[in-house]
């Protein structure tokens, strides 16, 4: 079965944006023709925007774009972007003769002090130049490492300066008959990146000679970590976003979200704590033939798992 990334699925497109100088960055994963979607947020200290509106009970029965950005809270405001982008060119829901609303919706990680300036947040700018790129730009390789909104990701930051760098990943397949799927994570988890076949963790928190530390000192930082009330309080994310051209309705996407987030705590460890946002989007073009919805969410939490492992600089699958 033939690999391929998340702006490989038919009818998406996903580009990306980031700033050396500030360290932070975005993406944006559109469907001009309008996407069937769905949220799971497992997480305690999430960020996002429009996440209503991909509730199955919610009027809008489809969206055009997902944005995933660093900045924390602030870097929302890149969402606006991606929909000024996508009006200009008439992409929307028509509201009224000749008006049209882009439903955007997006979620954020928390890439402090990665980000050097506290002052350039990804924003509307950056937004515009990541809708751009899906439609310009080439395509995310598999392992993509620090790219757009993972530019300052890093895995084990339960261990403060101890981290190691992560990134953002995208790993899926397509099977005979047509059907695809695949996934794109942006990985800067409080946990460790752990390999689901070996159980080795290959990113994470670090010894002070540069060595992974082993899962009995992690736990032990575990431990001491600053309570949810004080400032020192570590606040991370694993943000994931699946795609599908199988054809879905919004029942069945938010079925598939939450099957999906099986695949973060097979390459995360210890995965979803108290300071992690972990979001999963799930994102359906609807151009495909129909599934089973447990073999896509099998498919799902597969692609997602593998997109985490290949988060990681210098990773591959036959690392």
């Amino acid at each position: 079965m033939p690999i391929v990334t998340l702006g490989e699925m038919p009818g998406f497109l996903a580009g990306h944006v980031e700033s050396d100088e500030h360290m932070t960055g975005c993406h944006a994963i559109l469907c001009p023709g309008g996407m069937v979607a769905a949220v799971h947020a497992p997480g305690f200290a999430t960020g996002g925007r429009e996440t209503e509106a991909l509730k199955p009970e919610s009027l809008a029965e489809r969206i055009h774009a997902v944005v995933l950005c660093g900045g924390s809270a602030f870097g929302l405001a890149a969402a606006s972007g991606v929909a000024g982008f996508l009006r200009d060119r008439g992409i929307g829901l028509e509201v009224a003769p000749g008006i049209r609303v882009p439903i955007v919706a997006g979620a954020v990680i928390f890439d402090y002090p990665g980000n050097r300036s506290f002052g350039r947040m990804p924003d509307a700018e950056m937004g515009r130049a990541a809708a751009a790129a899906a439609f310009d730009g080439p395509r995310l390789p598999l392992g993509s490492g620090p790219l757009g909104a993972g530019k300052s990701a890093r895995s084990g930051k339960l261990g403060g300066e101890l981290s190691s760098p992560s990134g953002v990943g995208s790993w899926g397949t397509r099977l005979p008959g047509g059907l695809g799927i695949a996934a794109l994570a942006v990985v800067n988890p409080l946990g460790c990146v752990a390999d689901p076949k070996t159980g080795r963790i290959v990113s994470g928190v670090r010894e002070r000679d540069g060595r992974i530390a082993e899962r009995a000192r992690v736990l032990e930082l575990l431990g001491k970590l600053p309570g949810p009330g004080e400032v020192s309080f570590p606040r991370n994310t694993v943000l994931v976003a699946v795609a599908t051209d199988a054809k879905l309705d919004k029942l069945g996407a938010a079925r598939l979200a939450r099957m999906a987030a099986a695949g973060i705590p097979r390459a995360i460890w210890p995965s979803t704590l108290l300071g992690d946002g972990d979001t999963v989007f799930a994102l359906s073009s609807c151009l495909g033939p129909a599934a089973d919805i447990n073999f896509l969410g099998a498919l799902a939490a597969d692609a997602v798992s593998r997109a985490i492992l290949l988060s990681v600089p210098g990773f591959s699958e036959s690392s």
